[in-house]
């Protein structure tokens, strides 16, 4: 999954406007025009596309997480410069403070069945003997879930 599927799927899920992103991403301390953010949430076969960078979704996740949670007290946290999809799985379940059982919910919404210590592999350090790397079918599986489960309910 690229970083603008990401972001797009985001947007439709909490069906935020564009201007709406722009705070988010200013939550994190990036200030952004609409412009900017039209053109990473744009389809890319549009001329004004641009790519969204991994610091650049990192940044907007972590103003998501203020947006949701609340701003924490104290530095904000540096954004990744490299994303990976158990990052960006990490922190949208952050976000959205879900719990183990809320997750595997989620998943079960779009008929894929993993348990309890398979998920919790994909939150683990890379260099744990039981970490396992989501593959971008999970998190566009959990993505589809969020979307069911939140979609509804704005």
């Amino acid at each position: 999954m690229t970083n603008n599927n990401i972001l797009r799927s985001i947007r439709d899920t909490f069906d935020f406007s564009d201007s709406k992103m722009c705070v988010i991403f200013g939550l994190a301390n990036l200030e952004t025009t609409c412009e900017q953010v039209s053109d990473w949430l744009k389809n890319k076969g549009d001329p004004a596309y641009k790519n969204c960078t991994d610091v650049q979704l990192a940044i907007f996740l972590n103003g998501l997480i203020n947006d949701k949670r609340g701003k924490k007290e104290g530095p904000q946290p540096e954004p990744e410069t490299y994303l990976t999809n158990n990052i960006i799985f990490l922190k949208l379940k952050i976000a959205l403070d879900l719990k183990a059982d809320d997750v595997l919910d989620i998943m079960n919404l779009v008929n894929l069945r993993i348990n309890k210590y398979e998920l919790s592999a994909f939150f683990r350090k890379p260099y744990h003997k039981n970490y396992r790397i989501c593959k971008d079918k999970v998190l566009r599986s959990f993505l589809e879930g969020v979307q069911l489960k939140y979609r509804d309910n704005i």
